[in-house]
């Protein structure tokens, strides 16, 4: 593919009048800049538009429009369906938008579109400062938040979504949107878990939380101890305060001090324990897991945002994921839980994950994308390199969720998930805020610009679910996708 699908004189005009730079298949760095972190999803847009401000992104939407080219908008390039690349079509990119300030005073941080977390942890913590980010620092603020916002703090501060006080927006006609409590309630609200589907977020403004000590707990287990370390792991994070995060993990050990050689290369079971206070509060907290007789051990303080770097995966790896949320956790489904493990591709970078909710999460407000009452989630987290291990792989992450859902409460945390169909889409949200979203999608996207992520339909061109089954119509199911990658 060329630019030469293109007018040229249209190109040049939209050189002219980007302040950013245009980057189209003919460019030396275009394979570069075109990446994003699934390397499953080979997409080739014609054109990317690496935008500068929000009058770029306007003009980048209007020439896509008027050039016919369907649109993506890319931050971090976390999703893990490829929402953020589009074939033949055109790019957003928001990464050269990446500043974020700080008010320490007010204790705000207010993120331009294209920021990642470490670009907003970098900022906040000289303050003593942070709010929930994703769980690793190269996830883009604004497609974390926009789709809920689930991360290590959430359990003390809540969801990335709950800490939003406001939101600019870049519709598809060019209007920029302030969308908060006052103005544009109804978007403002969409904007908590409905994600990219309203325009392009220019910047988001957060409340920030003082966080003077952060302590971890990084335990390792062989994979046959997983069974019973989960049990004592459930049991102590079932009345935990507000305080504790984290996660039991099966994973692949790889090669570090406090790993040892035994292990390397080899399927296991980890704990990693957060804590939003002093080691000394922490390992008296974790004492139940630590006379479980880890194998490898570290506990002490760290920087938020040096665990966030810790986990940070590499690009260009093969990514499937999934999720299933649980109203409990009995011995049964914990269970099928490990039952699942050993087909998980070992040695991969792959994780099969249970987080605990609960704390701040569960008495949070209501928003579209979120149900409260899930007390655990099981992310199928599928990361490796080779193609020989896709079919396997994603086997696997099915299974794993079908495993589940006799304990699941019917919804889905959407920023989990790839592209699984329109009846999770709607789980995501429910039948009655997805009619809602869908009417604010009609004033917002009525010609449906913005459908690269879980795509809401706008009410005036389709007929919502019925609440006796989502059976909601997608047309998006007709248009390019990422790659041939589906559910």
């Amino acid at each position: 593919m060329t630019d030469d699908l293109l007018d040229p004189r249209a190109l040049d005009d939209l050189r002219s009048r980007l302040d950013g730079r245009v980057v189209t298949p003919v460019d030396p760095d275009y394979e570069d800049v075109r990446a994003i972190f699934n390397a499953m999803m080979t997409a080739r847009p014609r054109v990317i538009a690496r935008c500068a401000n929000p009058t770029d992104i306007a003009t980048a939407v209007s020439f896509a429009r008027r050039e016919g080219l369907e649109v993506a908008v890319r931050g971090g390039g976390h999703s893990v369906a490829g929402a953020s690349l589009t074939d033949g079509g055109l790019v957003v990119d928001l990464r050269p938008m990446d500043q974020v300030s700080v008010d320490p005073v007010r204790r705000t941080a207010t993120a331009q579109g294209g920021a990642t977390w470490a670009d907003f942890d970098r900022a906040t913590e000289p303050h003593g400062l942070a709010a929930t980010g994703g769980r690793v620092s190269t996830t883009g603020v604004a497609g974390l938040t926009l789709g809920g916002g689930s991360g290590w703090l959430e359990r003390r501060f809540g969801l990335a979504c709950d800490n939003l006080l406001s939101v600019e927006l870049m519709t598809a006609d060019g209007r920029l949107v302030a969308a908060n409590e006052d103005t544009h309630p109804d978007l403002f609200w969409a904007l908590h878990g409905g994600g990219g589907n309203f325009g392009v977020a220019t910047s988001l403004t957060f409340a920030l939380h003082p966080l003077p000590e952060f302590s971890i707990a990084l335990l390792l287990w062989p994979g046959r101890d997983g069974p019973a370390v989960a049990r004592v792991y459930r049991d102590l994070l079932t009345d935990a305060p507000d305080e504790v995060g984290g996660g039991l993990i099966y994973l692949t050990a790889q090669p570090d001090d406090f790993v040892p050689d035994e292990l390397v290369g080899t399927l296991c079971c980890a704990v990693l324990v957060t804590y939003t206070g002093p080691e000394s509060a922490l390992r008296e907290f974790v004492t139940p897991l630590l006379d479980a007789e880890p194998h490898g051990r570290v506990v002490g303080e760290v920087p938020y945002s040096e665990l966030q770097r810790m986990l940070d995966d590499p690009p260009g790896m093969r990514n499937y994921w999934s999720d299933e949320n649980l109203r409990d956790l009995p011995d049964a489904a914990l269970d099928r839980f490990h039952a699942r493990a050993p087909e998980m591709p070992v040695p991969s970078a792959s994780q099969q994950i249970l987080f605990p909710w609960g704390g701040a999460v569960a008495r949070g407000r209501e928003w579209p994308g979120f149900d409260r009452k899930a007390a655990w989630a099981v992310h199928p987290f599928g990361v490796w390199s080779d193609p020989a291990d896709d079919e396997r792989a994603r086997t696997w992450a099915r299974s794993l969720c079908a495993d589940m859902r006799p304990f699941s409460t019917g919804d889905v945390y959407l920023n989990f998930i790839g592209d699984e169909g329109a009846d999770r889409i709607v789980a995501g949200y429910g039948v009655d805020n997805y009619r809602r979203l869908a009417a604010v999608k009609a004033e917002f996207d009525p010609d449906d610009v913005f459908h690269r992520w879980h795509d809401i339909v706008p009410l005036a061109h389709a007929t919502p679910p019925a609440s006796s089954g989502p059976t909601t119509p997608t047309p998006s199911a007709e248009r390019p996708t990422a790659s041939g990658e589906t559910s």
